[in-house]
C-alpha cells in the first residue's frame, strides 16, 4: 500500500513541473470607465518555445454591454535562450451602458489543453448632469464661417475655363455638321500647254478616235467645235463656249485673221446642221472639216516668246466628305455636349455646397 501511494505521489510531482511550464496572466489598465470611454486588456502568455499556441478570438462583444473595439497583433518576445516565449496581445474594450461588469477569465489553447487567465472587474458609470442648468459646462455656440480654401474651387475654376474654347470648338463641329461642306484641296500641275498646242492635242485624239465611222456624227462634230471654241475663248480674249456660231464668226472679223473665217465659217454650218438639223456629211467632208480645224488654228496661232516662262496652272479638286468623318464630327459634338452638361451640373452642385 504504501509502495502504491509513493507511486502515485510521484507521479503527481512530475506532472506540476509540467503544468507549471504555461503561464497566463490578464490585465486591464482601468477599473473605471465613464460611458464611451476606452480601456485596453492586456493578455500575457508564457510557455516554451517548441508549443503551439492558439490565442482567444472574441466577436464584437467581450461581455454583454462591452464591446471589443480592436485585437492588436500578438507580441512576440523570446526568453532564456530562445527556449521560451512570452506573447502579449491588447484587447481595446468600451461600453455604454452603466454598470458592474464582471470579465470571466481568458482562455487560450497550448497544444490539446485549455489554459485560463484571472478574472477582470470593470465599472462603468455615467456622468451625473444638472438638467435645471444644461448650459453650466458648455454654453451655446455661435455658428462658424468656415475657412476659405481655394482647394475648393479648383474644379469649378477648371470647368469654367475650358468653357469657352468648348462652346466654341462645338459650335464649329455643329456648323461644319450641319451645313456639310465638302473638302476643297488646291493641287499645282505641270505649265500649262499654249492654246494652240493644247487645241492640236485635241484634234489629234479626235482623229485617232475616228467616232464618225461608228456613225457618231453628232459627238464627232461637238468634239471639234468645243475644241475650236475653247482655243477660240484662249487665244482671242472673249467667252465662245457661251456663244452661236454666227456671235462667234461676226467677233472674229474685227480681228487681224480675218481670212480665215471661210474655213471655220464652213465648219461651224456644216456643225450646226449634224447637231441640230440631223445632217449627214459624206465621209471626205468630215477629214475636210478636221483639216480645216487644223488650218485656222495654225493661221490663228500666236507667236510664241522664246524667253516666256509658262505659269503652272492651280487645278481645285472638290473631295465629298466621308462617312467616317461623319461619324467622327458626331462623337465630337456627342462628347463636347456631355462635358458641357456634366460641368454646368458639376459647377451647380459645388457652388450650393460651399455656399450652403
Amino acid at each position: 500500500m504504501k509502495k502504491r501511494l509513493l507511486i502515485v505521489l510521484t507521479y503527481f510531482c512530475c506532472l506540476l513541473p509540467i503544468r507549471a511550464q504555461v503561464s497566463v496572466e490578464a490585465s486591464i489598465d482601468s477599473l473605471e470607465l465613464l460611458i464611451g470611454e476606452q480601456a485596453h486588456i492586456t493578455l500575457q502568455v508564457s510557455l516554451d518555445a517548441e508549443k503551439r499556441l492558439l490565442m482567444p478570438t472574441f466577436p464584437d462583444t467581450l461581455v454583454r454591454g462591452v464591446e471589443v473595439l480592436e485585437v492588436s497583433k500578438p507580441d512576440t518576445q523570446y526568453i532564456n535562450d530562445n527556449k521560451r516565449m512570452l506573447i502579449k496581445e491588447v484587447y481595446t474594450i468600451t461600453s455604454f451602458d452603466s454598470a458592474l461588469y464582471y470579465l470571466p477569465p481568458m482562455e487560450v489553447k497550448v497544444e490539446d489543453e485549455v489554459y485560463k487567465s484571472n478574472p477582470l472587474a470593470l465599472k462603468v458609470f455615467t456622468m451625473q448632469v444638472d438638467t435645471l442648468h444644461p448650459d453650466q459646462f458648455f454654453g451655446t455656440k455661435d455658428v462658424m464661417k468656415p475657412e476659405f480654401m481655394w482647394s475648393d474651387w479648383y474644379g469649378i475654376i477648371a470647368c469654367i475655363v475650358l468653357w469657352a474654347p468648348a462652346v466654341f470648338l462645338l459650335l464649329y463641329l455643329i456648323k461644319r455638321f450641319r451645313d456639310n461642306q465638302p473638302i476643297i484641296r488646291k493641287v499645282k500641275v505641270e505649265p500649262k500647254l499654249p492654246p494652240h498646242q493644247e487645241a492640236m492635242q485635241e484634234i489629234e485624239r479626235i482623229r485617232d478616235e475616228k467616232v464618225w465611222q461608228h456613225g457618231l456624227q453628232k459627238e464627232y462634230y461637238t468634239q471639234l467645235t468645243d475644241t475650236l471654241r475653247s482655243y477660240i475663248e484662249r487665244r482671242f480674249g472673249f467667252k465662245a463656249l457661251e456663244m452661236t456660231s454666227e456671235e462667234i464668226i461676226d467677233r472674229l472679223k474685227s480681228s487681224p485673221d480675218a481670212e480665215a473665217m471661210s474655213e471655220l465659217r464652213s465648219l461651224l454650218s456644216t456643225a450646226d446642221l449634224v447637231k441640230f438639223a440631223k445632217f449627214i456629211p459624206m465621209m471626205n467632208e468630215n477629214d475636210t472639216n478636221l483639216m480645216n480645224a487644223v488650218k485656222f488654228i495654225n493661221e490663228t496661232r500666236e507667236a510664241e516668246d522664246p524667253n516666256a516662262k509658262p505659269e503652272p496652272t492651280e487645278i481645285t479638286i472638290v473631295e465629298k466628305r466621308p462617312l467616317r468623318t461623319k461619324i467622327i464630327l458626331g462623337v465630337g459634338i456627342a462628347l463636347i455636349s456631355i462635358f458641357l452638361i456634366g460641368s454646368l451640373v458639376y459647377v451647380g452642385l459645388e457652388l450650393y455646397n460651399n455656399l450652403s
